[in-house]
């Protein structure tokens, strides 16, 4: 888990973020195969059970729409607030690489940048998860929340019908 100040560009060069914005990066193995990990992703099915979810409160309403320039959006009721997460996606690589927009729940005007790469490992795989063009203020926080999502996939993974569980 790695914070940094500036981003790779397109051409895989680094850009600054600016002065208010960070970047964080979390790794994390899964004895799963690289295309279920991926596919947990866009699954609404799946999706719904760890992706923004919490162990007790899976996401309530899911709409994944996965192609390039389709859109998603997670919501959830809890607390008697509703929280949506929303974003795009912007490349879809299977079963290597997802990269999508979010709109931070609480500041919708907002957009940040989430890359996942999936590399296969053995029978198993790694995700690398780069989250870009986050308010500075947010980042122990994001960094903090998406090692908990991460947890939810591994945990999701290991109780669906010959699907691994992280390493």
């Amino acid at each position: 888990m790695r914070r940094s100040p500036a981003a790779a560009g397109k051409n895989g060069r680094a850009r600054p973020l600016g002065a208010s914005s960070a970047a964080i990066r979390i790794a994390r193995r899964f004895s799963a195969p690289a295309e279920r990990v991926f596919d947990a992703w866009l699954d609404p099915g799946i999706a719904a059970r760890w992706l923004f979810a919490t162990a007790l409160e899976p996401m309530t309403e899911v709409d994944i729409d996965a192609r390039v320039g389709g859109s998603f959006r997670l919501a959830d009721g809890r607390d008697r607030t509703r929280t949506e997460h929303t974003g795009e996606y912007v490349e879809i690589v299977p079963p290597r690489r997802l990269v999508f927009t979010l709109a931070l729940a609480d500041r919708p005007q907002v957009l940040t940048r989430v890359t996942a790469e999936i590399r296969p490992r053995g029978a198993g795989c790694e995700l690398a998860l780069v989250h870009e063009n986050l308010p500075a203020d947010r980042a122990d926080e994001t960094e903090a929340r998406w090692t908990g999502v991460l947890y939810g996939l591994d945990e999701t993974l290991g109780t669906l019908p010959g699907r691994g569980r992280a390493g």
